[in-house]
């Protein structure tokens, strides 16, 4: 399922074979909570600009149009036309996050729905059955996603309780998967590794869900709130406890010199809602640097975004045109950036394989560590 190409320190490049299609890693995934990226942008569109896995959300598919009408209509894939991997989020981020008037118990979490306040209930078994009606190619596990930071002592009972609930969500979905029902009856399932920031907390937690022998595993819980040298250092002290042949995937993360940097320490697999929430505010991403397309300096620029870029928006249009429409407020001009962003995210990927499979990677790292996160020269 998922082999282990070559290492350069501890950057991985690997391949994972999937029923839906391979996927290259180091991967970005691009995130269509409610199977469509936000930005008018198709499943034709991913395509084109290189998106390897689309990431959906079961809580909002959930609670809108339902797991349900999803699985009679065929499954996810039939629903949006992809016909590549999808991985869903169990949905455990956006409960803790959204919901209204949460209350956790063993056996999962009572909440009410942010959209209409109805009452609902969702536990290992139900995230399960969920993503199995939804027939993604990964499934998330349900786990408690805590506030950052919190209480040593909650943080502990809260990863024995993510682990207790691992150990039913993959029995529930052995379950599944064997019932003639089940759309996709090879469904994969990723553990997520939990613990605030406390090292030992997050070294005992991954030891522990090591063990179930999982298809993947994710760390969980970080871009919530610490700096970003807690985060890498945080990486840097489970990754040693990782399965070396299972795909590693780091979740909610992030901006480029956040994924460069992940990569540099051993990381696998990235998504993150910044290139498209940052695109349809005018911020935009080159291989110079970061701008911001609404800029005045941009009003009769006639260059594209980046004249480095293929994507169709640089192929086809200038800074003025685009700038123009955000100023206008037509959507074209919040697709075209959208559009620019996750082609950008996608190539960068592909750069950094490339930069694997060649042995360069740290000179590809010390470069783009320091220009990726300035703002672009005039």
């Amino acid at each position: 399922m998922f082999t282990l190409l070559k290492k350069e320190g501890k950057a991985r490049r690997g391949v994972m074979e999937t029923v839906h299609g391979t996927i290259q890693t180091p991967v970005f995934m691009n995130v269509g909570t409610c199977a469509a990226i936000r930005g008018g942008i198709s499943t034709d569109d991913l395509r084109e600009i290189g998106c390897q896995v689309e990431l959906s959300n079961t809580y909002h598919l959930h609670i809108r149009p339902g797991d349900k009408l999803i699985h009679d209509l065929g499954g996810i894939h039939k629903f949006f036309n992809w016909d590549r991997p999808v991985l869903t989020d169990s949905g455990g981020f956006q409960v803790f996050s959204l919901a209204k008037l949460r209350r956790i118990k063993e056996e999962g979490v009572y909440f009410q729905s942010h959209i209409d306040g109805k009452r609902i209930f969702m536990g290992p078994e139900e995230s399960m059955q969920i993503q199995s009606n939804i027939a993604s190619t990964i499934a998330m596990a349900f786990d408690e996603c805590i506030e950052n930071p919190a209480e040593y002592k909650y943080v502990k009972a809260s990863c024995a309780r993510t682990t207790r609930w691992l150990h039913r969500c993959k029995a529930e979905m052995a379950r599944l998967n064997s019932l003639d029902t089940t759309i996709n009856k090879n469904q994969l399932l990723f553990g997520i590794n939990q613990g605030s920031t406390y090292k030992d907390l997050r070294i005992e937690h991954m030891k522990e869900i090591a063990e179930l022998d999982l298809d993947g595993y994710a760390i969980g819980g970080l871009a919530v709130g610490e700096s970003a040298e807690e985060m890498y250092e945080t990486i840097e002290a489970v990754e040693p406890y990782m399965p070396v042949d299972k795909p590693r995937y780091l979740m909610g993360v992030g901006t480029p010199v956040n994924i460069v940097e992940a990569v540099y320490r051993g990381v696998d697999f990235f998504d993150c809602v910044m290139p498209s929430r940052n695109a349809r505010h005018g911020n935009v991403f080159t291989w110079k640097g970061k701008m911001t397309i609404l800029n005045e300096q941009y009003f009769a620029d006639d260059r594209p975004i980046d004249p480095d870029c293929g994507c169709p928006a640089c192929r086809s249009y200038s800074r003025a045109y685009i700038r123009h429409l955000f100023k206008a407020k037509e959507v074209l001009g919040m697709r075209l950036a959208v559009i620019h962003n996750l082609y950008f995210y996608n190539e960068l990927m592909e750069k950094i394989r490339e930069a694997l499979d060649e042995g360069r990677y740290e000179e590809f790292y010390n470069h783009y560590r320091v220009v990726l996160g300035q703002r672009a020269p005039e």
